[in-house]
């Protein structure tokens, strides 16, 4: 489900889990390992990229939707955990967006050091609210880091999606990129951070980021129980089996 890419000493960890890179906890516990264990193996940076036109849909909602109380409060446990991994790297990691990245995709790039997005007709926020889910509240937080309290309230609250344009000029992302050269470009910038002088750039990176370390921390000991209250919402419920139908609907047009 990742594909690893050696680019000399930064490694590119690609999302492949056809056909929407969807979070599966397969995925998300490949993807955790594969950023914990870069470091031991020589990487001095980390490029997470997709499939071209996709990044990631987010959460695997169609396959979730089948999951009990116990097993969704493993996946939340899980995703917050890979996300704090991603802000606990002790090497840099860019995110190579490369098309739509909606809810759990947009989520992934914020933990990132570094987001290039590709040009084009893509989309990128978080829609949770759409489908009935409220913003987790370490992750609100997060965003809040990134783009500032009153972006972050527009944004989740809204549940909104932004074309690239729009994402650039707030800060959600860092710069755009051709397609075809998204990858390279968060490779450029992977490669001018780690020509810093080492210890310069790890101290004040690891106190710039300290903040995102400590929010998943506060979420991993208190905020569990009620992800999973807010999943099995009958709102929630209501609005995710709407949505898996939509999907469905689209998908027999398309066959």
């Amino acid at each position: 489900m990742i594909t690893t890419i050696d680019h000399d000493s930064i490694r590119e960890l690609r999302l492949s889990h056809p056909p929407a890179n969807a979070l599966s906890p397969e995925l998300i516990a490949a993807l955790g390992e594969a950023v914990e264990k870069a470091p031991a193996e020589g990487a001095r940076a980390l490029v997470l990229s997709g499939a071209p036109g996709m990044f990631s849909a987010g959460l695997d909602v169609p396959q979730l939707l089948h999951f009990d109380r116990a097993a969704i409060r493993e996946v939340w446990q899980s995703l917050y955990g890979m996300l704090r991994g991603l802000a606990a790297s002790p090497i840099p990691i860019a995110a190579a967006i490369t098309g739509h990245s909606p809810a759990g995709g947009a989520v992934i790039a914020t933990y990132c050091d570094y987001r290039v997005m590709a040009e084009g007709k893509f989309k990128i926020g978080y829609n949770e609210v759409r489908v009935g889910i409220p913003m987790p509240v370490a992750i609100l937080r997060c965003v809040a880091r990134l783009i500032g309290e009153r972006q972050a309230e527009r944004l989740c609250a809204g549940g909104l999606l932004l074309p690239v344009s729009e994402a650039l000029a707030i800060g959600l992302i860092d710069e755009t990129a051709p397609a075809d050269q998204v990858v390279e470009r968060a490779l450029d910038w992977c490669r001018a951070i780690t020509a810093l002088p080492p210890k310069a750039m790890a101290k004040t990176r690891d106190a710039s980021r300290a903040g995102l370390i400590r929010c998943m921390d506060e979420g991993l000991a208190g905020e569990l129980d009620q992800l999973v209250d807010n999943w099995f919402d009958p709102e929630a419920q209501g609005a995710l089996h709407a949505m898996v139908e939509r999907l469905a609907q689209k998908k027999r047009r398309e066959d």
